[in-house]
């Protein structure tokens, strides 16, 4: 039976008949193979994402990966039986964000995948079939349900322009980190940092290419040309630009809770400090993301911890905000 999660309102959710929806012009219908769970899923579920960036009743999930099972008029039939992995920002195409290729600005306003539109925990998801990005025949699916906050970090990596024999560093050591520290690598750095605040992250940040592992609590360098920052906290922002020397290259990705003291704008500038955030990832990042995964340079199954069944959906996101610190990423097979 084709099955779904549906997120009523805050706490509130059932398991129901999922009627796959055919596609209407420029549309595809996808066979979801496995979706993701991260922080904002959990946030839809408690009732506590922002105004404007949840629609109830929803069905959630927007890191996936699945087969195309049919499409609409208008789109390639070639891409029928392909592997894909879709973006989840719904944007307008005409705005001249869009036109500039940076969609995750789009003016029209915010439209998601699993957050304000139907989501992938469901056997099935249809959606407009320009947001889809072809997987090579062999590729791993439960290992693309990761491309998604692969493909955030993707975005950070473009902007952080890492240049071979540059001293890079990543803070941070979450599913996010362990991205960043692959991305990275790919760059040929003379050296890789990672700090984090969990010393068991250690061995599988080496085992993606770092060169040495510190907690933030240790004596930390503060002459490298590159930082990406992936823990979501203003301590982690204050670390990250620590470690730059004079006119390095910082790039944020994590929100901090509001009110939280953040950088200082004087040392941003008497250092020249070069300043760039994410969030989300532009289809530029999306395609550039398939392409190192394609070429072997993304490794993301070492990060799955847990794989369950839909009807196992409240389970999962306990695990997600369990804090155990053997929970990775949590998966859900439709």
């Amino acid at each position: 039976m084709s099955t779904a999660v549906v997120v009523e309102a805050p706490g509130e959710h059932r398991l129901i008949e999922h009627e796959p929806v055919r596609p209407s012009a420029g549309e595809a219908l996808v066979r979801v193979h496995a979706v993701g769970i991260c922080g904002s899923d959990r946030e839809v579920y408690q009732g506590n994402r922002p105004d404007g960036y949840v629609r109830y009743p929803l069905t959630p999930g927007h890191e996936w990966s699945g087969t195309v099972e049919a499409v609409g008029a208008g789109v390639p039939e070639s891409i029928v039986g392909r592997k894909v992995v879709g973006e989840g920002f719904r944007n307008c195409q005409v705005c001249d964000r869009c036109h500039a290729g940076e969609t995750t600005l789009c003016t029209a306003g915010y439209e998601e995948t699993g957050f304000t539109q139907p989501g992938a925990m469901a056997t099935t998801l249809t959606l407009p079939a320009r947001l889809l990005h072809v997987l090579p025949d062999d590729a791993d699916l439960t290992a693309a349900a990761l491309l998604e906050p692969a493909a955030c970090i993707a975005a950070a990596a473009l902007k952080a322009n890492a240049r071979p024999g540059e001293r890079v560093a990543v803070v941070g050591t979450g599913t996010l980190g362990m991205f960043a520290i692959q991305f990275l690598k790919a760059s040929s750095p003379a050296e890789l940092l990672v700090v984090g605040t969990r010393p068991d992250r250690a061995a599988l940040s080496k085992d993606f290419g770092a060169t040495d592992f510190r907690t933030k609590d240790q004596a930390l360098p503060d002459d490298f040309d590159v930082v990406i920052e992936t823990a979501g906290s203003a301590s982690a922002a204050r670390t990250a630009a620590s470690l730059l020397r004079r006119g390095g290259r910082l790039v944020l990705t994590g929100i901090p809770a509001p009110g939280a003291e953040g950088l200082d704008p004087t040392d941003l500038v008497v250092r020249q400090l070069e300043v760039h955030t994410v969030f989300g990832a532009p289809p530029a990042a999306w395609a550039h993301t398939v392409r190192v995964f394609g070429a072997g340079l993304l490794s993301p199954l070492p990060l799955v911890t847990h794989e369950l069944p839909l009807a196992e959906f409240p389970q999962a996101i306990e695990l997600v905000g369990s804090g155990d610190p053997k929970v990775g990423k949590v998966l859900l097979k439709p």
